[in-house]
């Protein structure tokens, strides 16, 4: 099974630390990994770099791409999909989403796909298997 926490990261940050995307990745890992003051600060910081999650977009998008086309049941705030070989749930928080899957890749691509299309800075961050990236790479500005 994998399971990849999605944030949404304020534009400022994700343009400076485009290319450094580790650092995000360690922010996230120390956080989980910590406990008492130590978390706290390290909570705060979060909450300083990412976005409250926009849900009613996230419905709309949802509502739009997959339920008219009855892909997916829908449990207030979670989202289920249940592709040919593959699974994904999606779980939509104020701070964070969280995306659960487990098969082929298919049904969390179909997620992905959803959340890039409605923002450019989300970051999915896979702990248990130390694996991050942008769901739409952010592209260098060039200087001439």
């Amino acid at each position: 099974m994998r399971t990849y926490q999605v944030y949404l990261i304020e534009e400022e940050f994700a343009s400076h630390y485009f290319g450094r995307e580790q650092l995000f990745f360690r922010l996230f890992q120390e956080y989980d990994r910590s406990n008492g003051e130590f978390q706290t600060i390290l909570e705060r910081q979060i909450c300083f770099i990412t976005k409250s999650i926009p849900k009613k977009k996230v419905q709309e998008e949802i509502y739009q791409d997959l339920v008219r086309k009855q892909e997916v049941i829908l449990d207030e705030h979670t989202y289920f999909i249940t592709e040919k070989r593959s699974k994904a749930k999606l779980e939509v928080f104020n701070r964070h989403l969280i995306l659960e899957a487990s098969g082929n890749y298919e049904a969390e691509t179909v997620f992905f796909e959803i959340l890039r299309k409605s923002a450019t800075s989300y970051l999915a961050i896979d702990l248990p298997h130390n694996r991050f990236g942008w769901l739409k790479p952010i592209k260098e500005r060039k200087f001439v």
